[in-house]
């Protein structure tokens, strides 16, 4: 096998190795060479070993065999001006082959002293991982399941139905992203180390292309292997998870365990761990909450015992399907169907006056899948798998709402956001069915202000009913549908196919991030109230997907690590 067979796309060189150069020039011999070189291939290109060294040699105005070893650094597809072609950052390369990934690895953890770490999603996991490259132990506690026993939950709220609680799209083993796409781009690249987080991952199991791709993706088929292969890996080395265990109280220092309550000298408390809902408890002096956005009830907990919490925006609308058909023509027009293209993606923004719309959590090939955590209301998300394969394509289309929204829709406080969201998500739940069935309206009559009586085929398995999203929409009294509506109208002005009979809105996607930050010092990344108890990534506001939750979660195990010192 190649020496770069890790981070090599299989239509790339398969004989080219990664160099991490800080330098602009390389001496090589008698030849100065850059340190990196771009270059483009076309669809046509031969996609070969001596194909890429010949571009760059040609970029270079020098031979191939001249060459020293190159490698692939970056990959993005750019489809516009209706000419789809590959960009691709070449290093330059000399020395000796080195190792393609260098994330460190976790040791045995001592484990007489032990943080708790409520949450088992990425934040919770990369907590974990990063506290035993320090050797420190802890235990990850989740009021979910194992990877695979939540598998059977999902079925339940896909076929018959059923909402658990503790188990769904959100919680478990690996958190909402497991099932919902393991999208792993990033904007958060200066909040740490984005490539040790992606060695990490393929450490475990994902896709060495990740590595490269300008937008890389797991998949929801792949991620509960990787998670797994992350979590006993993390067990070998003495970490405990404990799962089915859910939160409900705060320990306190010279305080009983409850769901709230002050000290005698408040501003000298301590956490001394958590009590669950079977009743134990454990203790520890540090205890990391990675919650995740969807925990309300945590966030009622935090609230009662006294925890700082504020509002904070985030944005509701609905999900958008298309035949993905459709969206490779409108994206890569006469060379749609071109056997080296992907399946088309898009990202759309709208801002009209003080409305800011926008899409989110674009889904080629992907499914509409429902991501409710409580009874009587409706959540939709989406999802694909690495192949994304399906016949559908789906993003969010949201409006971004302030705390000033939540104010003018009569909801108050620090959670007034998350019941402007329940309200509705039970609104969605009237217009939909007891079976999870999503109230949906194709884009046309959306378009017209009226309902539908007929919805196309969706990948949205509990089905859809044709109904008039926009009084869900409006359920609060905000203009939501008005916003969505002349969002949609700006947009087809530049991609008139969009504005499709064949498209459906489905009602409601409301889960995009976390509508209240759980406030923490800047520095020490520690609730100001509380000493010991760390607020982290989305659940706390600080993060707004995978990569950047894992990174909250691994800056808050060096502030623990530094405490500890």
């Amino acid at each position: 096998m190649c020496p770069a067979a890790l981070v090599c796309h299989p239509w790339l060189c398969a004989a080219i190795r990664i160099f991490d150069g800080t330098r602009a020039e390389r001496y090589v011999g008698e030849m100065t060479w850059p340190t990196q070189v771009e270059i483009e291939l076309g669809l046509d290109d031969p996609d070969d070993d001596l194909a890429l060294r010949a571009a760059v040699a040609r970029k270079l105005g020098t031979s191939a065999a001249s060459l020293p070893t190159l490698a692939v650094r970056r990959r993005a597809l750019d489809s516009r001006r209706g000419r789809p072609r590959f960009h691709l950052l070449i290093q330059i390369a000399a020395g000796d082959p080195q190792s393609a990934l260098h994330a460190a690895a976790p040791r045995e953890v001592d484990t007489q002293r032990r943080v708790v770490i409520v949450g088992a999603g990425p934040a919770g996991l990369f907590c974990a991982y990063q506290l035993a490259r320090f050797g420190i132990g802890c235990t990850v506690v989740d009021r979910g399941k194992l990877v695979q026993p939540r598998r059977r939950d999902l079925k339940g709220l896909t076929r018959h139905g059923k909402v658990d609680e503790d188990s769904n799209y959100c919680f478990g083993e690996g958190g909402a992203g497991t099932y919902s796409d393991g999208k792993l781009y990033t904007r958060a690249d200066k909040r740490g180390n984005v490539r040790d987080v992606l060695e990490i991952l393929v450490q475990h199991g994902a896709p060495a292309e990740i590595l490269i791709d300008a937008r890389p993706h797991v998949g929801s088929n792949r991620l509960p292997k990787v998670v797994t292969a992350l979590r006993e890996r993390l067990q070998s080395v003495g970490v405990e998870f404990l799962f089915g265990k859910r939160v409900t109280g705060l320990l306190l220092s010279k305080d009983s365990p409850a769901k709230g309550g002050k000290t005698r000298n408040d501003a000298d408390r301590h956490i001394a761990g958590v009590a669950f809902s079977d009743g134990t408890q454990l203790e520890a002096q540090q205890v990391v909450m990675a919650t995740g956005h969807s925990a309300r009830d945590v966030q009622q907990l935090l609230l009662e015992a006294g925890e700082p919490l504020e509002a904070k925006p985030f944005a509701l609308g609905v999900r958008i399907e298309h035949p993905q058909p459709l969206i490779n023509k409108i994206q890569y027009g006469r060379f749609s169907g071109h056997p080296r293209l992907p399946a088309a993606s898009y990202r759309l923004a709208s801002n009209l006056g003080d409305s800011k719309v926008f899409s989110f959590c674009m889904c080629p090939g992907g499914f509409v899948v429902p991501s409710m955590t409580e009874a009587g209301s409706i959540v939709v998300n989406g999802m694909s798998l690495s192949k994304r394969n399906s016949p559908f394509a789906n993003s969010g289309f949201v409006v971004g709402l302030e705390p000033h929204h939540f104010d003018q829709a009569g909801f108050h406080g620090p959670l007034g956001g998350v019941a402007l969201q329940q309200a509705i998500e039970r609104a969605a739940f009237a217009a939909g069915n007891a079976m999870l069935a999503a109230p949906a309206t194709r884009m046309t009559d959306f378009l017209a202000g009226r309902g539908s009586t007929t919805v196309p085929k969706s990948s949205y398995v509990p089905g859809l009913v044709a109904a008039d999203l926009a009084p869900v929409l409006n359920a609060t009294g905000l203009p939501l549908a008005a916003q969505l509506q002349a969002a949609l109208k700006d947009i087809g002005k530049k991609m008139p196919q969009y504005l499709s009979e064949e498209a459906v809105l489905i009602g409601v996607e409301s889960r995009t991030s976390s509508p209240v930050r759980v406030v923490r010092d800047p520095e020490t990344l520690m609730s100001p109230k509380t000493q010991g108890l760390y607020p982290c990534a989305e659940g706390a506001g600080y993060a707004g997907g995978i990569l950047s939750a894992a990174l909250d979660g691994m800056n808050v195990a060096h502030k623990i690590a530094a405490s500890l010192q």
